[in-house]
């Protein structure tokens, strides 16, 4: 039996919504037409996965809005954040859909570097907003829960770097859900002008570890001409939040994004990260990390098409499943007709600790030009018992050496993460998830 999938929201309801954040019409006019499209538009249809029972509509999506001062901040916040607020430069933190902390150093002011919540960039730089929201990444109309998305966003974060600024503190956000019936309705939107360079970091977590309830996330990454963009993420969502997650990356010459992200929620997950290369000699490189437990389901896909000459994308993607989870690896690279001399290159492999557990990996290649190289490979199996043997003969305890094994696994990605303090608490979710 499928669970009820309309909205609950009505056209008075995000009208007086948008209206109480006093949005322009641009915003309001999306909002209403993404509210028809969502109870019309079918489901999204993962590859062998099943998501007619999951909730991606019952939640609550009012916001308390509220400002909070850096001792005020939740302890979870701190951790990854810092101690002190000399520390938080360069942050945004939002609470329950409400952005709470904001702190930017007066280098990036300076640049004329813009970063903020969402909601505080529509209304203080809503031409700039609009000429990158859901139009050259997510489309509004691409399946009813884009559409939700658009029809219901309530908070996110906006990166904007201008032309020829290079910045070498990175940038970070964290969106914390502490109200265990808050849905979180997200948007990032990472913009960067030609030949700039920024690095972005994001941290999603809540307690909701029955209650049920919804996020719905969107990434928008914009790389210019001859830029640079390194996104780095960690996804941990208690078991209670069903996930959807969108990442879409667009590549103009020379330019490239790199993303690492750590997936590491505790319910039932759909995500799905996709790069453009636009530009002749664009470059990306995907990597992803995840660990499936309990009896989640999980759905991951990883694309890369190429359109521009000369472009290369690599794709990794490590996957641990224990338990009775199961999770699907799709890797997708399509190589368009006219990028020759392009190169695409995936890599998914995959470790189940128990006889339950499943890992499905689908590496894709996708070709509609000659010149042109590409290649993959996929595996997918337990703990190798000769390298169990070799730490156990030296005196190391089973369970720590399965312990180390994982961590090595997985390390390709974990060092990926360009700031210590999130790497450590990536570490720290990974011990609590593998014990």
């Amino acid at each position: 039996m499928s669970v009820e999938t309309s909205l609950r929201f009505d056209k008075d309801y995000v009208s007086g919504f948008s209206s109480s954040r006093q949005e322009p019409a641009w915003l309001l006019e999306l909002r209403l037409r993404a509210l028809e499209l969502a109870n019309e538009l079918p489901m999204p249809k993962p590859d062998k996965t099943k998501i007619d029972n999951w909730n991606f509509t019952e939640f609550k999506h009012e916001v308390t809005e509220g400002k909070l001062s850096f001792d005020e901040l939740p302890a979870e916040v701190k951790e990854l954040i810092g101690s002190s607020e000399q520390d938080a430069v360069n942050t945004v933190v939002v609470v329950n859909g409400s952005p709470v902390f904001t702190a930017v150093s007066e280098e990036a002011k300076t640049k004329g570097v813009i970063f903020t919540d969402l909601a505080s960039a529509v209304q203080e730089h809503s031409d700039l907003v609009q000429k990158y929201f859901m139009k050259d990444g997510v489309a509004v109309d691409e399946h009813r829960l884009t559409a939700v998305h658009a029809a219901l966003v309530t908070s996110g974060a906006f990166l904007y770097v201008p032309k020829n600024v290079e910045l070498t503190t990175p940038f970070q956000a964290v969106f914390f859900n502490n109200d265990n019936e808050a849905g979180l309705v997200n948007h990032v939107i990472v913009a960067a002008e030609d030949n700039s360079s920024v690095t972005y970091v994001e941290n999603y977590l809540s307690t909701n570890e029955s209650t049920s309830s919804v996020a719905n996330v969107v990434s928008e990454v914009f790389a210019g001409s001859g830029s640079k963009v390194v996104y780095g993420a960690v996804d941990n969502f208690a078991k209670g939040m069903t996930v959807y997650v969108d990442r879409r990356g667009r590549v103009e010459r020379d330019g490239r994004i790199e993303w690492a992200l750590g997936q590491f929620n505790d319910g039932n997950t759909v995500s799905d990260n996709t790069t453009h290369l636009i530009g002749d000699g664009s470059f990306t490189d995907t990597k992803t990390v995840t660990i499936g437990r309990g009896d989640q389901k999980q759905n991951f896909v990883a694309q890369i098409f190429n359109h521009g000459k000369h472009s290369e994308g690599y794709i990794l993607t490590h996957g641990v499943m224990k338990d009775s989870a199961s999770s699907i690896f799709n890797g997708i690279t399509k190589i368009e007709h006219g990028a020759t001399k392009s190169h695409g290159e995936q890599t998914e492999r995959v470790l189940m600790l128990s006889e339950k557990a499943r890992g499905d990996a689908n590496p894709i290649l996708l070709i509609d030009e000659d010149d042109v190289t590409a290649g993959h490979a996929a595996s997918v199996g337990r703990i190798d018992p000769i390298q169990m043997f070799y730490l156990m003969s030296r005196g190391i305890p089973k369970a720590e050496a399965e312990r180390l094994i994982i961590h090595g696994f997985l390390a390709p990605v974990v060092n990926e993460i360009p700031l210590e303090s999130v790497k450590k608490r990536l570490v720290e979710v990974i011990e609590r998830k593998v014990r």
